[in-house]
């Protein structure tokens, strides 16, 4: 475990975390929690939090950001190789293998987003909802889509201020200037302590 901007992890007693596992800043772990083995739980400069019962399978990447915590519910699974940055997860849902929910998205109550499915920022996916196997859910209500069907995609997730939702830059930004703050913002964990 590893404090970050000051902030050192909180595990309860009653929940697992493997000790290849890394947990980074202000993550909260309640009891009964599993956090497995690679799984990378790193508050960045906002909160992350998993709920009771949730298990965080091999080599999952939770990712929390100021104004975008990543706020996983009771009882859910979130599988090898998934990434959840930013995204908020309801009870009972099952975020599959590979899947990936990035920043300002919101997954409801029992809600399965399946093996490497997207759900792209500041999409709601309703609970209940199913993501199929490599679908992308956009927009607010989410629409979804097969992969092939790009230009539909991306008809809707022009409208979801990705650069500025991820990065905190205008869609005119160039990848140099996102990097340069990209490069300063993950610099932080230079001062890093382990605890």
């Amino acid at each position: 475990m590893t404090e970050h901007r000051g902030i050192s992890p909180a595990v309860d007693p009653d929940a697992y975390v493997a000790p290849t596992a890394v947990l980074v800043g202000d993550v909260r772990v309640a009891a009964g929690a599993r956090i497995l083995h690679g799984a990378v739980l790193t508050a960045e400069d906002g909160r992350v939090v998993v709920g009771r019962n949730t298990v965080v399978m091999e080599n999952a990447l939770v990712r929390g950001r100021a104004s975008h915590p990543a706020i996983i519910g009771d009882s859910v699974m979130v599988g090898p190789h998934a990434h959840v940055n930013g995204s908020i997860v309801g009870d009972e849902a099952f975020v599959a293998t590979g899947a990936s929910l990035f920043p300002g998205s919101s997954i409801g109550g029992g809600a399965e987003v399946r093996i490497n499915a997207v759900v792209q920022v500041n999409t709601v996916v309703a609970a209940g909802t199913v993501v199929p196997i490599g679908w992308v859910a956009v927009g607010d209500p989410a629409q979804l889509f097969s992969p092939d069907r790009h230009d539909d995609i991306w008809a809707v997730q022009r409208t979801l201020d990705f650069p500025g939702t991820v990065y905190g830059v205008g869609r005119d930004a160039s990848m140099r200037d996102i990097m340069r703050g990209q490069s300063e913002f993950y610099g932080e964990h230079a001062d890093d302590r382990p605890v």
